[in-house]
């Protein structure tokens, strides 16, 4: 396995609707094909290829109280410019 770095994250509470709103943006963005993500100074861009896989996860985790998640991840491989394959994983 490699080394794993984390280039953004953000984590805001935000009401339901609010999210939904935001999954569509992202949504878009994904079929646009890039996205710009801001955090104060920091900033990234990101280039979605044509193919990748998505996980969806559920989980609880019980403490003093029951916490439960739902995570989405986007996956794939970066190819070099002269790569004209694509591959999922």
């Amino acid at each position: 396995m490699g080394i794993e770095t984390v280039l953004f994250k953000s984590e805001e509470k935000k009401s339901s609707s609010d999210v939904a709103i935001a999954l569509r943006q992202i949504a878009d963005k994904i079929d646009d094909g890039s996205m710009i993500l801001k955090k104060g100074s920091e900033e990234i861009t990101v280039e979605f290829p044509k193919n990748m896989i998505l996980e969806l996860k559920i989980e609880e985790e019980q403490g003093k109280r029951l916490k439960k998640s739902f995570e989405i991840e986007l996956e794939w491989i970066v190819r070099d410019e002269q790569d004209d394959d694509t591959t999922i994983l």
